[in-house]
């Protein structure tokens, strides 16, 4: 009886463990050779198609794992491939083909009220590294590098996608060429890949393989590819010529430019590309949100130069890379003790011009990835005159530099990672700074995917005419990443010394810091909601040197999605008495703020309809002290049409009885308090002839003003308070009315694939001034009194594949 009782438990143990195994095992897709490709239209009536048999029995994914997908619903792939490229067929049944959202939008903006499918490959199958390819169900495609943590949609390869659809459903025809992609070259391949169906109207995604939601992350699912060997892949050498004429009318005076360059791509190996970009022009980049900055830390802003953000994953590694830099503010300035009597500065320049740059990325079979960039800025000068005289000499306020970057990123486990990375930048001449950055970075899982330590170490180096500098950082943090419920504890620490910001940013240095949280967060549907989380956290942070506190801070952060897609949610946060070392402006100097505590609540209504809307206000009160803050954002939506699509967004934001830095001699600190007040409002408008073409319109105009006219002024004490004192505003008057404003109007045409001709026409104003009384209305009416500047540009950019080049010689 106890062996009959032994052998069915043992039977049922072995049956639980046979549907747990088989339940995880990966998929496996069969890719057949052909030998006459398909035409990619989207319509699957080609021959080829109908001799592959297709995989389907997709699963649910989001909102949560549990469920079957229906059959009304169904999803199936077929894939193929020659010695050109790679071709995919995805039939997506829809019983209500008339209720599937079709907004057209432009390429990689894929994210809309539309559905989508997308393949993600990854060649390597290491876990990590995809490429993936999309498509809406309006036709808009898109490409994205992604790894464990990230989706890069600044990555772009030219490929070809088509969709349709009838009373069945919709379907997405691909043609992703060879040079699209980095492989072993092996006679049989060994690539991974998983497919995701979004079907927004019902609020679902599905996948091909299985994704637990729970557990790792998504490419560390996907299933196999069969049967692709004895490819032959073509030379990789593409060229983006590209020529751009512009008008401009800087001070009232009519100018033109012409400029040509060209970005080339070129295969080194079957692993490895080259990419550079020569003579570049940078003139039509998004421009930048400037405001006004009354803080002691530089403003930043994100990247818009397509170069410096496409296929940049390898050297983003450390986060010692901010790619703002190369082509940035000159490294120096014309100061008074550079000028003679009588002599003042001309136009000093804002910028830097970039000569050519290029980066050579990839990753060996051992999974070893590589990366080289090197940029080239050229010599800027400063013209200096004499205003009696009226004689001119010039001053280099930056050289010739070299910017590089070496890194080494070593991936194994399918969830692990070692970095080395190296930066420098090399100016000419002696009289000028170089600099060079070493960090080691790592992200180590264990084999379940249950818990990870993520960190780096950097040693940045300065070497100056009359001093060479050393300096130090580190991170490091433990985190629990499997369950519902998961926390973490970290360090961040730097000296005094510690500078990067020749070729990454810090605005930071001398600090000891530590950090912790917890969560509990669903990843099933619960009662109404999709998802929810629940997230405490506690901070400490004090200098290194000498060992201080400065702050301490608890908070949590409380986040709801429902069924019906309304999300909403709270983060708030305690902060002790703080010791501020940086307002001061003077090392050693400190500012002390009183504890306060604050938060911020916004609401999220569902886009899927054509009004929407998100809601954001947030407030912080000190005690012991009358300044505030309180701020609103208001933005609403409207999409008339699956064409159109207007956005607005307003946020209001006001800081009465701050008080701040605004003057030093180099031993006393001078504040002064001042009502801080700016209102922002943006637009951004966009109407799509179709997924090919469309008008853009993106406007703003940010207002700001610093009123100091309460006359309340202090010195700071040695312990961190302040006394009131009588100030003299005469000679340098801190109250400031900010006010500037851009339009972009641009007419975007994708002509064929990988070329793109756009018209911009821009305007620009800006004033800035002591008038901080005025009101907003007052405060316009003060900045169309200033020049606007306008400016027209076309610029046109054609693809060009060497094998296409080749086919047509030989035609």
């Amino acid at each position: 009886m106890n062996q009959q009782l032994h052998s069915k438990i043992y039977f049922v143990i072995l049956f639980f463990i046979y549907l747990i195994c088989n339940g995880q095992e990966k998929k496996e897709l069969t890719a057949h050779r052909i030998y006459t490709a398909p035409k990619i239209d989207g319509i699957l009536d080609d021959e080829i198609w109908s001799q592959i048999k297709p995989s389907g029995d997709f699963t649910m994914w989001r909102p949560g794992n549990d469920g079957e997908v229906p059959n009304e619903i169904q999803s199936e792939v077929k894939m193929a491939y020659d010695d050109k490229a790679i071709y995919f067929a995805a039939y997506l049944y829809d019983n209500k083909p008339d209720d599937i959202l079709r907004q057209f939008s432009q390429r990689d903006d894929i994210f809309v009220q539309a559905d989508f499918f997308s393949i993600a490959i990854n060649t390597y199958n290491d876990g990590v590294n995809e490429t993936r390819f999309f498509i809406t169900s309006a036709g808009t495609i898109g490409d994205a590098r992604a790894d464990l943590f990230n989706e890069d949609f600044s990555y772009n390869v030219v490929f070809d996608a088509r969709s349709s659809i009838d009373e069945k459903g919709w379907y997405a025809e691909f043609k992703i060429p060879y040079n699209a992609l980095r492989f072993p070259e092996v006679k049989v391949q060994d690539w991974s890949i998983n497919f995701y169906r979004r079907l927004q109207g019902r609020n679902q995604t599905h996948t091909w393989n299985f994704i637990n939601n729970s557990i790792g992350q998504q490419t560390q699912y996907n299933g196999l590819v069969r049967g692709v060997q004895d490819i032959d892949p073509p030379v990789r050498l593409t060229f983006f010529p590209f020529v751009q004429g512009l008008v401009s009318n800087p001070d009232e005076m009519t100018e033109t430019d012409f400029s040509a360059g060209m970005d080339v791509k070129y295969g080194l190996s079957d692993s490895f590309t080259l990419d550079a970009t020569l003579i570049p022009d940078f003139g039509q980049a998004a421009f930048d949100e400037v405001r006004l900055n009354l803080g002691p830390f530089e403003q930043t802003f994100g990247e818009n130069r397509q170069f410096f953000t496409e296929g940049t994953e390898l050297f983003n590694k450390g986060d010692i890379f901010f790619s703002r830099r190369v082509g940035g503010a000159p490294s120096t300035s014309v100061d008074d003790d550079d000028l003679n009597d009588n002599e003042e500065a001309e136009d000093e320049p804002s910028k830097v011009n970039l000569l050519n740059a290029l980066k050579v990325s990839g990753r060996t079979k051992d999974n070893l990835g590589i990366g080289i960039f090197n940029a080239i800025t050229e010599e800027t000068k400063v013209t200096i005159r004499d205003t009696i005289t009226n004689r001119s000499r010039t001053q280099v306020v930056e050289p010739l530099a070299n910017y590089n970057i070496l890194v080494f990123d070593q991936q194994f486990n399918q969830n692990s990672s070692v970095s080395l990375i190296n930066t420098s930048v090399i100016r000419e001449g002696s009289q000028f700074r170089d600099a060079n950055v070493s960090a080691l970075a790592w992200n180590l899982s264990n084999k379940v995917n249950s818990h990870r330590i993520l960190g780096r170490a950097i040693a940045s180096h300065i070497n100056e005419l009359d001093d060479n500098e050393g300096g130090f950082a580190s991170d490091i943090d433990f985190e629990n990443i499997k369950g519902n419920i998961r926390y973490g504890i970290g360090h961040s620490l730097a000296n005094k010394t510690f500078d990067i910001n020749d070729l990454g940013v810090n605005f930071r240095n001398n600090y000891n810091n530590f950090r912790a949280n917890i969560s509990y967060q669903i990843f099933e549907p619960k009662g109404i909601f999709n998802t929810y989380r629940f997230q405490f956290f506690a901070r400490h942070r004090r200098l290194l040197d000498p060992s201080v506190q400065t702050q301490n801070s608890i908070g949590t952060d409380i986040f709801f999605v429902t069924k019906e897609r309304f999300g909403f949610g709270i983060r708030g946060s305690f902060n002790s008495k703080t010791q501020d070392y940086f307002e001061p402006r003077i090392e050693g100097r400190f500012l002390t703020f009183n504890s306060s505590v604050g938060g911020r609540a916004f609401v999220s209504s569902d886009y899927r309809k054509k009004f929407a809307y998100d809601i954001s206000a947030g407030t912080r009160q000190w005690f012991d002290d009358s300044q505030k803050i309180y701020r609103i954002e208001v933005s609403p939506r409207y999409r008339f049409s699956d064409k159109l699509l207007l956005i607005w967004r307003s946020e209001y934001f006001n800081r009465p009885k701050n008080f701040g830095y605004i003057d030093d001699n180099d031993v006393d600190v001078f504040l002064g308090q001042r009502d801080i007040v700016s209102l922002e409002n943006s637009l951004s408008a966009s109407y799509n002839f179709n997924s090919y073409k469309a008008i853009d319109l993106r406007f703003r105009n940010f207002w700001s003003t610093a009123n100091y006219s309460d006359n309340v002024f202090f010195i700071l004490n040695n312990d961190g308070s302040r006394s009131r004192i009588d100030y003299d505003t005469s000679e340098d008057n801190p109250n400031t009315n900010f006010n500037i404003w851009n339009i972009d109007l641009s007419f975007r045409w994708r002509f064929a694939p990988g070329s793109e001709a756009t018209l911009l026409y821009r305007n620009q104003i800006f004033n800035e001034d002591e008038l901080s009384t005025l009101n907003y209305t007052e405060s316009l009416e003060k900045l169309f009194d200033q020049p606007i500047q306008h400016t027209l540009s076309l610029r046109v950019v054609y693809f060009l594949d060497i094998n296409n080049l080749k086919r047509s010689s030989k035609g």
